[in-house]
């Protein structure tokens, strides 16, 4: 068997019909991106399906620069062809997000193929599964999402925030979702915390039992994360935004983590996915993917990983997304009772609806500038576009009586 050609097939994600259409510098793009997924045909008529994360728009022309190492090749040597183009990519420079974007998606498709002409589920080829359900946490913003979450069965919830971490709302979800239900809190920038603000948001979250304490300071820089680690006694949670398992080192062999968060679609590929867990579990870190922006193809290469790995801990998943998520592949993952079922059918067994995929052609994949509300950075600052900030708010916050007659599981005895 010999690879005859690699395509690509990019739409826009949570696309509206007028934004489509006007393809314009104007339009507001928030809440949208996009979707990169990636085809190999063989000679012998056999398909492999991937997906690219990683600022896919840049990432497809990355595949496409690859696809002369691949054309021609046998696609049975999955860790052999991965080599060589993690080789080619090397000569421009260090990997980067972009890089591991596209390695993921190529690999992707070929452990599909080996899966389809073996009759068998990617989980099987990995040394089969551990597991047959994976538990699954969503997104509330609200008391009212996180109950539709746990109707559904969700018994994990995160609720995300840009720039600063507002305590009352995690006070209101915690008190709807009773003591039973696991709950995190993402922190992620920009504007990104100071560590010090950090390290006093973090001893105020220790009151709530959280899951995990998530991107709490800039992931540039880990020693501000250390310093956070060595304040804190909250389960600490990153690495999104890291590609392939030397991305995730520092993360794992300095302990700066109790999750480890490796993004299907950027990751590299299922093995580098399975040698990240690998890594992870001689430290007691537990794995959870990340899959906030991602598509629906890399939700089924991370329910084959998950499968098979013994310190799989949940998957990130998000549930009320854009309608148009259930269209562009079939078969349809769905929970039941907090969990996705791992797929049986032969390789990944998902295949792209091709004719719904094009219906949302890719306008822009750069989000626009957030507005200036005080969220994602403090009032008046939003043009600035600073990376790191102090939040002088943090103080008012800090103060607020919602939060001091709440214990500190930090201090009990």
């Amino acid at each position: 068997m010999k690879i005859t050609d690699v395509k690509t097939w990019l739409m826009q994600a949570g696309a509206r019909p007028d934004l489509t259409r006007a393809m314009g510098a104007d339009a507001d793009f928030r809440g949208s991106r996009n979707w990169l997924f990636v085809e190999i045909e063989t000679d012998e008529g056999i398909t492999g399906i991937g997906e690219c994360s990683g600022w896919p728009r840049v990432v497809e022309t990355a595949v496409s620069d690859l696809a002369h190492v691949l054309i021609g090749a046998d696609p049975a040597h999955i860790d052999r062809l991965w080599g060589q183009c993690y080789r080619a990519i090397l000569g421009h420079g260090l990997t980067g997000t972009v890089g591991s974007g596209a390695l993921s998606g190529i690999e992707m498709a070929l452990w599909d193929i080996k899966g389809k002409v073996l009759g068998a589920p990617v989980w099987q080829l990995l040394g089969g599964a551990i597991r047959e359900r994976i538990p699954v946490y969503g997104h509330a913003h609200t008391p009212e999402e996180a109950k539709a979450l746990t109707d559904l069965g969700y018994t994990a919830i995160k609720t995300p925030f840009t720039g600063i971490v507002d305590l009352d709302r995690v006070a209101r979800l915690r008190d709807a979702i009773g003591p039973d239900v696991d709950l995190a809190v993402d922190a992620h920038g920009p504007s990104w915390m100071t560590a010090q603000d950090a390290i006093l948001i973090g001893r105020e979250l220790e009151a709530f039992d959280l899951l995990f304490y998530e991107d709490p300071v800039p992931p540039e820089n880990l020693d501000m994360l250390a310093r956070v680690r060595g304040e804190v006694a909250v389960p600490l949670a990153a690495g999104e935004r890291v590609g392939t398992a030397h991305g995730c080192r520092d993360y794992i062999e300095r302990d700066l983590v109790d999750v480890i968060q490796p993004d299907t679609g950027r990751a590299g590929g299922i093995t580098q996915m399975r040698k990240i867990a690998a890594m992870a579990e001689t430290h007691g870190i537990m794995l959870a993917p990340h899959s906030g922006s991602l598509g629906p193809v890399a939700e089924f290469a991370a329910l084959h990983v998950m499968a098979t790995v013994p310190n799989a801990l949940l998957l990130e998943r998000i549930e009320f997304d854009w309608p148009g998520r259930y269209e562009v592949v079939a078969p349809v993952l769905k929970v039941e009772n907090g969990c996705l079922p791992i797929p049986t059918a032969p390789g990944l067994g998902v295949d792209l609806v091709r004719d719904e995929i094009a219906k949302y052609p890719s306008v822009r994949n750069v989000a626009a500038p957030p507005p200036d509300d005080g969220r994602a950075y403090a009032p008046g600052t939003a043009s600035e576009a600073v990376h790191v900030q102090t939040r002088r708010a943090r103080a008012r916050s800090l103060r607020r009586p919602a939060h001091d007659s709440l214990p500190r599981s930090g201090n009990s005895e």
